[in-house]
């Protein structure tokens, strides 16, 4: 590990201030994910700005009906806030999901929005990687590259966001609060993270200086019927092959409104609106939910060890749509205990 230098940030201003006076600095919350990228010389920061103490802690609702989530606020505490269970339990499903309880009390939503993609050929410094060096070459590209995104790739990289929390979070449309140099602003949580394109290396579209400060959730949660579907090589600690993140809005067996979205196939959480428009006003049946994976898998390009990929993520889709419209509180209860 290389010898960096340490701060403490008083305020969201500081922290801003403390940022821009050292290109070469990071913030670190709970640290979840910064310290393994340390450890591994993925990351080298000349210096650590602690905002763990930021009065960035708070779920609130706001005048107009939303929930405004601080950004350091843990992701344990996050999943089981009674606001969360009782109006968005998609994301609570989506939180419990991932890591184990231990990161789960440490990681913080801003942070989790920041993990960096787990690739083995990122971690491993001795192999050509575009997102640590630029230029210098995918090695998953001809690698073993079972793992890897089928959506939204470029001839640069193939690497996939981590995150289940993301996923929930772009189905139930959240906005990302920033604050930085040229002050306040907010954009769209399917905003936020980037596609590598021909900048693999900047995963996301936060503005040097800028730090996250709150993620917002509008006022409707799809608190009936939904469904978090994570598929993995093992039950606990290990990251999404296919996840999908579903929600409808029924009148009887018609769909008036949905949402999908799907974790561990791209750079970013990836979402259809053209998939969600083709299933408003039709019945929650298998065949118009099939239809529904066709228009979000369009474009999937498998690689040499991930084309199981396309149709688990497919058979994924229906299966957690048909969740979503069968739903009953009774079916619902498990998703509250991790």
């Amino acid at each position: 590990m290389n010898n960096f230098q340490y701060a403490r940030a008083n305020d969201v201003a500081d922290a801003i201030r403390l940022l821009a006076a050292d290109p070469g600095a990071k913030l670190i919350a709970g640290g979840t994910n910064l310290i393994d990228l340390m450890k591994e010389n993925v990351e080298r920061p000349s210096r650590l700005i602690d905002i763990s103490r930021l009065p960035l802690r708070k779920v609130e609702e706001t005048s107009d009906g939303s929930l405004r989530i601080g950004a350091l606020v843990p992701n344990s505490d996050l999943a089981y806030h009674p606001l969360i269970e009782q109006r968005y339990p998609l994301l609570a499903s989506a939180i419990l999901a991932g890591a184990s309880a231990q990161l789960r009390n440490m990681a913080s939503v801003g942070g989790n929005l920041m993990q960096r993609t787990r690739c083995a050929y990122f971690y491993d410094t001795a192999t050509p990687c575009n997102k640590r060096h630029p230029g210098s070459g995918c090695s998953a590209m001809d690698g073993l590259n079972r793992n890897h995104a089928i959506l939204g790739t470029s001839a640069a990289c193939i690497a996939t966001n981590p995150s289940d929390m993301s996923v929930a979070l772009a189905a139930l449309d959240a906005r990302v609060h920033i604050a930085g140099p040229s002050g306040e602003r907010n954009i769209a949580l399917t905003d936020f993270h980037r596609l590598p394109g021909d900048k693999p290396h900047v995963d996301t579209n936060l503005g040097t200086g800028e730090i996250i400060t709150a993620i917002e959730l509008p006022q409707r949660g799809f608190a009936q019927n939904y469904s978090y579907l994570k598929i993995r090589d093992r039950m606990s600690y290990a990251f999404a092959l296919v996840s999908v993140a579903a929600a409808l809005e029924l009148e009887g067996n018609a769909i008036s409104g949905a949402r999908v979205a799907l974790g561990g196939v791209a750079h970013k959480p990836w979402r259809s609106l053209e998939a969600e428009a083709a299933l408003r006003g039709q019945a929650a049946t298998p065949d118009h939910f099939s239809h529904a994976a066709d228009l979000l898998l369009q474009g999937a390009t498998a690689r040499s060890h991930n084309g199981f990929k396309v149709e688990l993520a497919r058979r994924a889709i229906v299966r957690t749509l048909t969740q979503a419209a069968n739903a009953t509180p009774q079916s619902q209860a498990h998703k509250k205990i991790a």
